[in-house]
């Protein structure tokens, strides 16, 4: 279809931007309105046939009733010389397939926020009873503001209580197990679906693939999903989990709906390594049991699928730089050539700069050319003030060009929209980044309210209540703000916007969390310092011990858990063996020597009876050693001395 094409005596086609697996997508222009728009139009081979004709109204039919900001808006459907077209929003972005390709894979912080976006959008869609039966990156947009949109309701169809199953449609390396064989599909298919673009984002690629779409779906029903983590060690537990729940073979084991599905990943961004994932028992086992005749109709419903429509990982776009026979189009011969120079001379460049640079031809800014050429990253300036921006890249020292002063649909006035280079980006020290400020906002303007404090759902309605749209969840670690509920906003309380500006609401996570060293063993002052060099406090206490050296560690609590800073630790230090008890040895002076001996044993003393002339009575106690008072240890001994009365010869001197 040529360039200037009117359509319905109102769209004009302006160029082609796309080719689907159905339709042909156009850039036009809404003669009546005076808006951009893009113009779906029914490919030619499928015309004829009104199987497809009828899937393309569907698909009109199904998505004008949605209104949604995570949904690309159908605003007309009609036919006009033959062609069937539909008219929907021209979102200027890319797909996440190509996002996907171009980060080769996505954080899982990013990969959260675009989930979530994705899910309200599907879940709009379910509320007015449509399941979608495509997801998959390449019809997900991420528009130039970062918006994400689902797109592409092409094999959608509104639940009906007669529909009992649905013919094999999806793209293969996304289908659900009971997509692959026919069934009835709801929901969570669209879920399953999800998950496997949510693998796809964090690791960079789909978990199954195969020479063929039979081969690829096979696995989809009988083979286990190969762990994220093992792909990505440094994925969080909890995505993993939500990973694994939302593409489990049996339906009724992953989230019923997109609602509970985007509580768990809000929860991910919060407690990223919490065990809070629930996926309910097998029961029965997980795979999905296929017969040698389904297997066969299984074949036969993929065979056109292999021949034309298997290869989905390859962007919409590049089947357009190929013609027939797999050659290469003329003006892509000539352009590879034109690429292939321009890389030899810019190859030339950075020989000549390198050269240059060692030989210090090249110099730039203050001080020597190594200490201006230290590279530094960029910060993100975007939704800050000139001033909060001047700090941020004094500390790198980084200086600032104000390029453009202009209106903005998110920011007020006297903040950054934009800069370049971009956050993240690597910039030398000493040089500066451009930067456009806002003039003042435009649009209807709102103002930011008061939501520190609250939970984070009370205060993402309050600010949709306020008139904002665009709202992103941070998780940071609070002493002071219990977990769960905000932080602070930015734009800050007060702060005037439109209903375009992105506000970003800060989560506490709660106070830092800190692995508990483990100081078993150590002796009490490393154990002290070890606790309190992450931010633990350590209480310590002693008790005696047979078996560790006084002043080493017995036990402690929380070893090797996570805890808060500031949790105190409790550390029991050994004061070496427990010494023998000590007993008072009683007066038995005067007393005779069975009720002496036998007070004596009572109290846990051995005795030994020593005989001796005394004038005392014969048979008492005359004396005692050692004497009474004395502190001994439970078994020592105590001599007592028996009178046997007077010496035979009084006057013969002892």
């Amino acid at each position: 279809m040529g360039k200037g094409i009117v359509l319905g005596k109102r769209y004009e086609v302006l160029s082609k931007i796309g080719a689907g697996g159905m339709a042909d997508v156009y850039k036009g222009r809404d003669l009546m309105l005076n808006r951009n728009v893009a113009i779906k139009v029914l490919k030619k081979e499928f015309r004829v046939d009104e199987s497809f004709v009828e899937k393309f109204r569907s698909e009109a039919q199904a998505a004008a009733g949605l209104t949604n900001p995570n949904i690309v808006n159908v605003y007309d459907v009609g036919e006009d010389r033959g062609l069937n077209y539909m008219v929907m929003e021209l979102v200027e972005g890319i797909t996440l397939k190509e996002y996907i390709h171009k980060k080769g894979k996505i954080s899982y912080k990013e990969t959260i926020s675009i989930a979530i976006q994705i899910c309200q959008g599907i879940g709009a869609a379910h509320a007015a009873g449509i399941i979608h039966r495509d997801i998959k990156p390449q019809n997900i947009i991420i528009s130039q503001e970062g918006k994400v949109k689902v797109t592409d309701f092409g094999i959608a169809k509104a639940m009906s209580s007669n529909t009992t199953s649905s013919t094999v449609m999806g793209s293969v390396h996304y289908t659900s197990p009971e997509q692959a064989k026919g069934r009835y599909s709801d929901m969570r298919s669209d879920i399953y679906s999800m998950g496997i673009t949510l693998y796809e984002m964090v690791t960079g690629d789909v978990p199954f693939d195969g020479d063929s779409a039979v081969n690829v779906a096979m696995k989809h029903l009988q083979e286990e999903l190969p762990l994220p983590s093992d792909i990505v060690p440094d994925i969080p537990y909890s995505l993993e989990q939500i990973i694994l729940k939302c593409t489990l073979k049996n339906a009724q084991r992953r989230y019923p709906n997109t609602q509970s599905l985007i509580a768990d990943l809000k929860h991910s961004l919060i407690d990223p390594e919490g065990d809070f994932v629930e996926i309910d028992p097998v029961g029965n086992a997980d795979t999905v049991m296929i017969t040698d005749v389904e297997l066969d109709d299984f074949r036969r419903q993929y065979d056109d699928l292999d021949d034309d429509d298997y290869d989905d990982d390859d962007f919409e776009d590049s089947k357009m730089l190929r013609k027939k026979g797999d050659k290469l189009n003329p003006k892509m011969r000539k352009m590879t050539k034109i690429l292939t120079i321009v890389a030899a001379v810019l190859i030339a460049l950075v020989l000549i700069f390198a050269v240059g640079r060692a030989v210090g031809i090249f110099r730039f800014g203050p001080g020597t050319s190594a200490e201006s050429s230290k590279q530094v990253t960029v910060p993100d300036l975007v939704g800050k003030t000139e001033a909060e921006a001047k700090a941020a890249l004094d500390k790198l020292n980084l200086g600032y060009k104000i390029t453009e002063r202009k209106e903005s649909e998110k920011y007020e006035e006297g903040r950054v929209i934009s800069q370049d280079p971009k956050a993240g980006k690597k910039a030398s020290k000493y040089s500066k980044i451009n930067i456009v400020l806002s003039s003042g906002l435009k649009g209807k303007e709102l103002t930011v309210p008061d939501v520190k404090g609250l939970k984070d759902n009370e205060a993402e309605q309050a600010l949709n209540d306020a008139g904002f749209i665009h709202i992103e969840l941070k998780a940071e670690f609070s002493d002071e703000v219990e977990q769960g509920h905000i932080i602070s906003t930015n734009p800050g309380a007060g702060s005037k916007g439109t209903k375009e500006t992105t506000i970003t609401m800060y989560v506490s996570n709660g106070s830092e969390k800190v692995k508990v060293p483990n100081v078993v063993g150590t002796d009490e002052g490393s154990a002290v310092a070890a606790i309190q060099g992450v931010g633990l406090n350590a209480n310590v206490t002693r008790e005696y011990s047979d078996s560790v050296a006084m002043g080493v560690v017995i036990r402690q609590s929380h070893s090797g858990t996570k805890q808060s800073k500031g949790t105190t630790i409790d550390v029991v230090v050994s004061d070496g063996p427990k010494p023998a008890e000590k007993i008072t040895v009683p007066e038995v002076t005067g007393q005779t020597k069975e009720n002496a001996e036998t007070l004596l044993k009572n109290y846990g003393f051995a005795v030994t009876v020593i005989q001796e002339n005394s004038d005392k009575t014969p048979g008492t106690i005359t004396r005692m050693d050692p004497s009474a008072g004395t502190q001994l240890e439970k078994g020592a001994t105590v001599t007592i001395y028996v009178s046997i009365g007077p010496a035979d010869n009084p006057d013969e001197t002892p």
